[in-house]
């Protein structure tokens, strides 16, 4: 398990002091819920400034770790095939080849590219990224899904709530909504263009409709005599919530799209994905953070000729570029994007200079990001790697250190105005839940350079 302050800088931070702060940052990896004495309260006396320039997230995870030098911090070499075109945009190198409908896009991207993953263990850093925290912490055992964060934060403000307020795509399990209620929990979804499944009664409409109207008549006292919190009001819930989703053509228009449509996002199921978040934002039923994961990423072998081939079309790369590069260039099309924060990123980044003995690439600890959309800057880069693109050079933003899981989370919650550095006092606990690790202690925080 690596190190946290290993080969980091550390910015200074006049109201903290020193020896806490590295004492703090030492327990991180190892499970900052065995810190003796640590204070719950923060220190900050008044609330940080959010950007919030977003009202919704697509948070893409590609998943088993895209290579960085050939995705998003591009490093040319006798490795590199000739059709990525590798190009540079204002300082900023990008492959066009691989990624063509991205390449249209440039002005509405920024790459992050000094971000330093703290495990090469799929499972642990792809759980690290999605909570924002070390997943073997004490307090992860109930840690929610940033999803489900944003769901209880902003969930409430919708004024349709037909659907949930997180939805995961392609995806069918991972982290949920912690100690959360029921209703923040992530509503999977593997959309294929035939409607949202699951969503008829096998005897018909009439006999469903009677039926349920049976139930309501026969929880009725309970429903009204309910206690916040207990089982049946919970069961109450979850049945309505259900109930919204049946028979609702609205809801079927959203995962009803037609071949011609698939073909436009290149035809593939993370095409079907970004069709549907595209979708749900435009319906405005509820949803604010939509989770789509890509996989093919794990490219242990065959990297050029396989997976990242810009010479064809149904290539994990190409496919990833068919569907997100339409994505954005129709949220913008709909006015949505300024208000939309993309992110596209793996769990870890992959070996440098030459492939391996298979023709592949194996985990490495740096990695890279795409960002779009919130108004955020386009056509540049946070951050500089070396030539090989082995380390950071330059941080690229405030804290002059690398961006970890942690900060990437803070920047989340800043886009959609979200105060991170928020304490909730109603965990099972009572330790006291923050939203982004020591929030006491501003050991991490928001990438505002994204805007700045």
């Amino acid at each position: 398990m690596p190190n946290p302050i290993q080969g980091q800088r550390f910015w200074r931070a006049p109201h903290i002091n020193r020896r806490v702060f590295f004492r703090h940052a030492a327990s991180a990896v190892g499970g900052y819920f065995l810190l003796p004495e640590r204070p719950m309260e923060r220190i900050a006396y008044a609330a940080p400034a959010t950007k919030a320039t977003a009202d919704n997230v697509i948070f893409i995870l590609m998943n088993g770790g895209p290579s960085h030098i050939d995705t998003f911090d591009l490093k040319t070499g006798p490795w590199l095939p000739a059709n990525y075109e590798a190009t540079t945009y204002d300082g900023m190198s990008f492959a066009p080849g691989l990624f063509p409908k991205l390449a249209e896009q440039i002005d509405s991207i920024s790459l992050m590219r000094s971000i330093k993953p703290w495990a090469t263990a799929h499972g642990l850093a792809q759980t690290w990224l999605q909570i924002g925290r070390n997943p073997v912490s004490g307090l992860a055992r109930i840690a929610p899904h940033i999803g489900s964060v944003v769901s209880l934060e902003l969930g409430p403000k919708n004024t349709d709530q037909t659907l949930p307020a997180f939805l995961s795509l392609n995806t069918g399990g991972g982290p949920a909504q912690g100690y959360l209620a029921p209703e923040h929990a992530p509503f999977y979804v593997s959309p294929g263009g035939g409607g949202l499944g699951n969503t008829s009664h096998f005897d018909n409409q009439t006999i469903f409709e009677r039926r349920y109207g049976m139930l309501l008549d026969m929880d009725k006292e309970t429903r009204d005599a309910g206690v916040t919190g207990s089982v049946s009001v919970e069961v109450a819930k979850w049945n309505d919530s259900a109930r919204r989703l049946m028979y609702n053509a609205d809801v079927n228009r959203i995962f009803t799209f037609d071949q011609a449509e698939r073909v436009r996002y290149g035809n593939s199921g993370f095409g079907n994905a970004c069709i549907a978040a595209r979708n749900l934002l435009r319906a405005k039923k509820g949803t604010r953070f939509v989770q789509i994961t890509s996989g093919g990423w794990d490219m242990h072998a065959n990297i050029y000729t396989a997976g990242l081939n810009a010479g064809n079309a149904n290539s994990t790369g190409r496919q990833f570029d068919a569907a997100l590069g339409t994505l954005i260039a129709d949220l913008k099309t709909d006015g949505l994007l300024d208000r939309t924060l993309i992110l596209a990123m793996g769990e870890f980044g992959r070996t440098i200079n030459n492939p391996n003995a298979q023709n592949g690439r194996d985990h490495f600890m740096q990695q890279a990001a795409l960002w779009a959309g919130a108004r955020i800057r386009g056509r540049r880069a946070i951050g500089v790697t070396d030539d090989r693109g082995a380390e950071s050079r330059e941080f690229g933003w405030g804290r002059d250190r690398d961006i970890r899981a942690e900060d990437i989370e803070a920047t989340i919650y800043s886009a959609l105005g979200i105060d991170w550095t928020t304490i909730r006092r109603d965990d099972p606990t009572g330790r006291g839940f923050e939203y982004v690790p020591f929030a006491d202690r501003d050991l991490y925080g928001p990438v505002h350079e994204l805007w700045d």
